[in-house]
């Protein structure tokens, strides 16, 4: 529990009578927490890391889950007290390797990593929560033939789900009032009794797909740590640790930085704001979801400074955290962390887990003959850096495609496309410096990567008002058309659309709330959009249910469900051929 601010010595003062004083030392146990998150199944190296942000290129090689598991087991080596966790988002918006399995592979080689107990994070909900519920319990998939591969790649069939523990105390079953999985779990080790609460940020709702969260609320996370502290303190808890997935930023202006600094105190950040609500009992906080490194000392409740720890995400970093516990009156003396670059070039120390290295190789073998499958071509670099009006090449041409996809009668007869930029998880490099530079030739495995998410294409109707109001809840503040209940500020950034050819308008952040894009300016083909009118509009399924706050497009009418997303960018490379970037031409900002 907290910091006890008593010296760790007594003396027993017996000076008046001539003898010596006397020392006695409170003794105390070490436990050490090793963490991670947002592994996002990165079971391959995620590539290289940049030593420090101001360094103009990444040069140490990183990542790859047997070489994690070396890392953890080395520091569990250093200490038979250990705990390893993770912060969340350990599956979901995962490369080919795992995703082609549903993230069945990633819950495989954790298991054998020593993984204890998991915060879900919300990318544990994209498969819904049904699916997340058997990847804690195993099985196979009810539809998919690619589940339970044990045979094949040397793992128990059916699939065994998770070892470890999936915690989510803000997540409730509302037909139940009871939370979605355990709300914490306690741990004996070294002798004492450590308490690890885990959440999810309360937001969830507003970045999954809406019908992956149906039945369930998220709560407010501060509240729900404060309210559990009582449950644990009358369990005999000696050490309160929340895994959490929410984070914060670190300033890029700060380019002295490296994983270990806290530059900027995490100042504004969900994150901290959390932290400063938490009961003066919560020992550490180990944090994720924004995917940076930052090593902090932040302010709780009571203005004690605390540990607040996140390593990056892929398996790039991971955190080695010290717990020294005064076992005479189960205070917390000191937290100590730091986080570690998982190097793969550490051969002198560190043993990578062949078993864990086989079972990635055997889904890679299952999967190479998807991956390798060339769909199409590019002339230069697609990429998702944006203008200075938030238009991206890459969002040009994946709006264009699913345009594509949906524009003919039958299938949907759409006049515009809209694509969110959260969706879009990569670029699409040209080759550079290889055997075969200048081919441009795009993969599967490659396409999958921009888009892994699963969603199928859904045209429907707008008024052309509405295609305004859409246009607004761009722009945070904006809740026009928000359903009852719905948060009005779940987005703490503006979430530019990417449109197709032939949608064009003008916006200017005004500080006017629904108060940024022009109406006269909104144009299909050249011609002003009439707000009476209807148009067909295709977005994908995860937009077309609110998510990401677009709540206008659920009131579209006379909705058609088309193709896969994916499928819709491979046949927008068989009809063109090679393709070149976007224009950037199609969102202007307004004079």
């Amino acid at each position: 529990m907290k910091l006890n601010k008593l010296a760790f010595g007594i003396a027993l003062g017996l000076g008046a009578f001539g003898l010596a004083h006397a020392v006695t030392t409170i003794p105390t146990v070490t436990i050490k927490i090793v963490a991670f998150n947002d592994f996002h199944g990165q079971l391959e190296s995620p590539g290289n890391l940049r030593n420090l942000p101001s360094d103009p290129t990444a040069t140490i090689p990183v990542g790859g889950v047997d070489w994690l598991a070396g890392y953890v087991e080395n520091l569990k080596s250093q200490n038979p007290s250990s705990i390893v966790v993770s912060a969340g988002d350990i599956i979901g918006a995962t490369p080919l390797v795992s995703a082609l399995f549903h993230d069945e592979p990633t819950i495989e080689t954790m298991n054998r990593l020593g993984l204890e107990f998991n915060a879900v994070g919300n990318h544990e909900f994209d498969e819904g929560k049904n699916e997340l519920k058997r990847m804690q319990n195993g099985g196979c998939h009810p539809t998919d033939p690619n589940s339970c591969q044990g045979a094949s790649v040397g793992t128990p069939v059916p699939f065994e789900g998770a070892a470890f523990k999936f915690l989510a105390a803000n997540v409730v079953e509302t037909a139940t009032g009871k939370t979605l999985f355990p709300q914490y779990a306690i741990k004996v080790v070294g002798g004492v009794r450590i308490g690890f609460i885990g959440m999810t940020l309360k937001e969830t709702p507003t970045i999954v797909t809406p019908t992956g969260v149906a039945g369930l609320e998220f709560k407010d996370e501060a509240a729900t740590v404060n309210a559990l502290i009582p449950k644990l303190r009358a369990r005999g808890v000696e050490a309160v640790v929340v895994l959490i997935h929410q984070g914060g930023t670190i300033p890029v202006s700060q380019t002295a930085s490296t994983i270990n600094n806290c530059d900027g105190g995490l100042d504004g950040s969900p994150l901290k704001t959390i932290v400063n609500q938490l009961d003066d009992e919560v020992d550490l906080v180990i944090s994720g979801h924004t995917h940076q490194a930052y090593n902090c000392q932040i302010a709780n409740k009571a203005g004690r400074l605390i540990s607040v720890t996140s390593a990056n995400s892929q398996g790039r970093v991971l955190t080695d955290i010290d717990v020294a516990i005064n076992t005479a009156n189960g205070e917390v003396s000191s937290v100590s962390a730091e986080n570690i670059v998982v190097d793969r070039r550490a051969t002198a120390t560190i043993t990578p887990n062949a078993a864990i290295k086989t079972i990635v190789n055997n889904y890679k073998t299952l999967s190479t003959p998807i991956a390798n499958r060339v769909i199409g071509s590019i002339s230069a670099a697609i990429t998702t850096t944006a203008n200075a009006a938030g238009e991206s090449a890459l969002g040009d041409v994946i709006a264009d495609a699913q345009l594509l996809a949906t524009r003919n009668v039958g299938f949907g007869e759409a006049v515009a496309a809209f694509m969110n930029p959260g969706g879009i998880r990569a670029n699409l490099t040209y080759p550079s410096g290889t055997a075969n530079e200048g081919d441009g030739k795009v993969t599967y495995a490659e396409a999958f990567t921009v888009q892994p998410f699963g969603n199928t294409v859904v045209t429907l109707t707008l008024t052309g008002a509405q295609i305004h109001t859409l246009l607004e809840q761009q722009f945070t503040g904006c809740t026009v058309g928000y359903p009852a209940g719905a948060p009005a500020s779940g987005q703490p950034f503006n979430r530019i659309l990417q449109v197709s050819d032939g949608f064009s308008y003008e916006w200017k952040e005004k500080g006017t709330a629904c108060d940024n894009v022009d109406p006269a300016s909104i144009k299909i083909n050249g011609v002003v959009v009439d707000p009476a009118a209807s148009y067909r509009i295709t977005v994908n399924n995860f937009m077309a249910d609110g998510g990401d706050q677009y709540y206008v497009l659920t009131q579209g009418t006379n909705r058609l469900g088309g193709a896969l997303d994916l499928d819709a960018l491979e046949s927008y490379f068989t009809v063109n051929g090679t393709v070149a970037p976007g224009p950037q031409n199609r969102i202007l900002p307004a004079p």
